[in-house]
């Protein structure tokens, strides 16, 4: 799910920015946007986009450091997944061990245990999952609608995140399986 939210949060900004004689205001951006952005943040929202930065009193400087630390308010997109959530997504990636999904900025494993009630079979050839009674299948590019069942996430390195999929519930599947009745 998206939201657009305001927040504030407080940003470093090194001494060598202070000597380049533009106005602090002028790093403000750049700064807000290297610290915030493509990260989760502790309530588990990904950061997508930050914009409208503005200072928020004076900054901070520590002894020893040479840099402001300085408060900045500004509104963000986030992206958040909730336990449990069903979200639709595209198939980007299909490995021995099931499909990764596209769901959002976020990238989540549909595990080859999880997309059927049914053996299935991995066809690495023409990267395909296929179901071994019923034919159904999901390759690279399909779309699916799946539930969120397990979430990792690595708020110092958004990348090694790890959420598990799963679509083996009634109305869960890939998307021509749902409009087919299947």
């Amino acid at each position: 799910m998206y939201s657009l939210v305001t927040m504030e949060d407080t940003i470093r900004i090194p001494a060598e920015y202070i000597r380049r004689g533009r106005k602090l205001e002028d790093h403000i951006d750049e700064l807000a946007h290297a610290a915030f952005e493509g990260r989760f943040d502790e309530d588990e929202n990904y950061t997508l986009l930050t914009y409208d930065h503005e200072t928020v009193g004076r900054g901070k400087i520590i002894h020893g450091d040479g840099a402001i630390y300085q408060r900045v308010r500004f509104k963000a997109l986030h992206f958040t997944m909730e336990a449990n959530e069903v979200v639709d997504g595209a198939v980007s990636e299909v490995s021995e061990y099931g499909a990764f999904v596209r769901i959002g900025p976020i990238e989540a494993l549909l595990h080859k245990s999880q997309i059927l009630d049914e053996p299935v079979q991995v066809n690495m050839g023409i990267r395909r999952i296929e179901g071994s009674q019923t034919g159904k299948h999901i390759e690279e590019g399909s779309y699916v609608r799946s539930r969120i069942v397990s979430k990792a996430i690595n708020q110092n390195d958004p990348r090694s995140s790890k959420i598990g999929l799963n679509c083996k519930m009634s109305g869960l599947g890939a998307h021509d399986w749902l409009t087919r009745g299947d």
